[in-house]
């Protein structure tokens, strides 16, 4: 496999907030295990990506920047294998992700899709919102400001314009679901699949885990949850995963949240291998074409 040729593109730390570590380390761990099994792997940062023209015909990334994914785009365009796509990388923004799932019967809260200067509140209560998380919709989140709970429809308007005041025009608006929060990471086509309670574990990015608070142990079909896991995986074009869902006490599961290549901080060393044989089997299929 030495004639395996792999550009290794880390993430801007901009867009690890509170897990720059964590989203290094994963990627390293990676490439080790690429290296173990022969692949030749050099490491970019994202802004040398941006900058410079890299020779490599596959290209693993971490990328966030719309600069880099734009980039990504048009080499995935051009014929390179780009892990994970620059178009799903895209998908994952609020807005897109949002329309994939639910549009491809993904298990997903209520939502509303707005311009961030629109009146709202009217719509949230006709609609039976009462709390409720507003989250940018045209990027991914950076600042905890990016994702705000709202506890009735009032207060939802009063973020909303802050959105806006802040240069934010469109907004995701989900309806609060109560319920126990669960964090999952996952690579397409593995057999790999980690999930745990993050408030539990004292696991968070902005400290929002604590509105669900500790978990209750409902009992829901681990099964099932890999299944809608892998369809958001499909209909994402993302092949290296992780996110957040709830679980009711009727057992039924919602994803909440979906992300291209999060930090696997808890399983890193469980997860790494995995990658690395996603990414030959999609370097075995590349090849074939």
């Amino acid at each position: 496999m030495s004639d395996i040729k792999i550009a290794g593109v880390m993430r801007a730390g901009a867009y690890s907030p509170n897990h720059i570590g964590n989203d290094a380390a994963i990627f390293n761990a990676a490439a080790d295990e690429l290296r173990k099994r022969g692949c030749e792997v050099n490491i970019y940062s994202e802004e040398q990506f941006c900058k410079e023209d890299i020779p490599e015909r596959i290209i693993l990334n971490m990328c966030r920047e719309q600069e880099s994914i734009a980039k990504l785009q048009r080499l995935e365009d051009e014929g390179r294998l780009v892990i994970n796509s620059g178009y799903g990388i895209e998908n994952c923004t609020r807005e897109r992700m949002t329309r994939l799932l639910m549009g491809n019967g993904v298990p997903y809260p209520d939502s509303l899709i707005v311009n961030t200067n629109e009146n709202v509140a009217d719509d949230l209560r006709n609609a039976g919102y009462s709390s409720c998380w507003i989250k940018r919709g045209d990027f991914h989140a950076m600042h905890k400001e990016d994702v705000s709970y709202c506890r009735h429809p009032e207060e939802a308007q009063e973020m909303l314009h802050e959105y806006f005041y802040r240069g934010i025009k469109r907004a995701v608006i989900n309806r609060h679901l109560v319920g126990d929060l669960v964090k999952f990471y996952g690579i397409s086509g593995q057999p790999f699949f980690f999930w745990f309670y993050p408030f539990d574990e004292g696991h968070s990015k902005y400290g929002y885990e604590a509105v669900n608070g500790k978990s209750q142990g409902l009992h829901f079909e681990e099964s099932y949850l890999k299944e809608i896991c892998q369809k958001a995986s499909d209909v994402t074009e993302v092949k290296i995963y992780g996110g957040d869902c709830i679980i009711d006490r009727d057992g039924s599961i919602r994803i909440i949240d979906f992300n291209d290549w999060p930090s696997f901080a808890p399983c890193r060393k469980e997860a790494a291998p995995y990658i690395a044989k996603c990414v030959l089997a999609a370097v075995k299929e590349w090849q074939e074409k």
